[in-house]
């Protein structure tokens, strides 16, 4: 299943979140030669989250001893493949603007770099001595799903299913990623290889949906029609306004 929008309206410009895409797609670009040659492989050595480089030697290493800690914060802005950064901004795209919406542009970006750090604690914790480097944003973004289950459970999501369109509420959708990620992440727990980082995604996802009680502002939720588990009857005023959709 792919989310391809959901019905929640966008009222304010999700600026932070037009930065953090920009970010990324900068780093792909300039720093890991868009996935070409002998830069990219370079890139996730020198910029990855590399577990072994903060508690072991980590024998059987995959890199030269790279980042270190300053990996925690540079792997969120690195990735694998074409197919992984754009799966990851669109993920973020969808579900991005309305949490920056409930949160404010400065609140999300703090936001979303604290649920970064969660989700790469979260993977480091579940193979302390893995000399694979980590690399994506989809743990910071599992932060934003998560939040977005807490904020908006009700708000209908458009998926891609083979070749057709359906309709079904965030909480199904994205209750439905969580277990996956929860059984992908018991599955990988013997494997001794490089894959999907499942437990960031799941330290992310946990993390993104306690952090929303403290970063929504309560203010900005009231003008939004579809929060919560009981939806407005009608749209707000600020909803209402056709100059104000984006």
């Amino acid at each position: 299943m792919f989310p391809v929008r959901d019905d929640n309206p966008q009222i304010n410009k999700p600026i932070a979140t037009y930065i953090i895409i920009g970010l990324n797609v900068a780093a792909w670009l300039l720093l890991q030669g868009a996935g070409m040659g002998e830069q990219l492989n370079t890139s996730v050595c020198q910029y990855g989250l590399i577990p072994a480089d903060l508690f072991s030697s980590g024998g059987g290493r995959a890199c030269p001893p790279g980042s270190g800690w300053t990996g925690v914060f540079s792997s969120m802005f690195m990735h694998g493949s074409w197919m992984h950064i754009i799966g990851n901004m669109w993920f973020l795209w969808v579900f991005g603007d309305n949490i920056e919406d409930s949160m404010g542009s400065v609140r999300f970006a703090i936001f979303y770099i604290i649920s970064g750090l969660l989700a790469a604690t979260a993977q480091v914790m579940s193979q302390p001595d893995s000399p694979i480097p980590m690399v994506g944003a989809s743990g910071a973004i599992g932060g934003v799903m998560g939040a977005y289950i807490m904020l908006f459970p009700r708000v209908k999501v458009h998926m891609l299913v083979f070749i057709m369109i359906i309709k079904v509420p965030a909480v199904a959708m994205l209750g439905y990623w969580i277990v996956v990620q929860i059984m992908g992440g018991i599955s990988s727990m013997s494997a001794s290889g490089g894959g999907v980082a499942f437990w960031a995604h799941v330290g992310g996802f946990i993390g993104g949906a306690l952090l929303a009680v403290v970063f929504k502002d309560e203010e900005l939720l009231l003008n939004h029609p579809y929060h919560g588990w009981k939806q407005a009857e009608a749209p707000t005023n600020v909803w209402d306004d056709p100059s104000n959709r984006q």
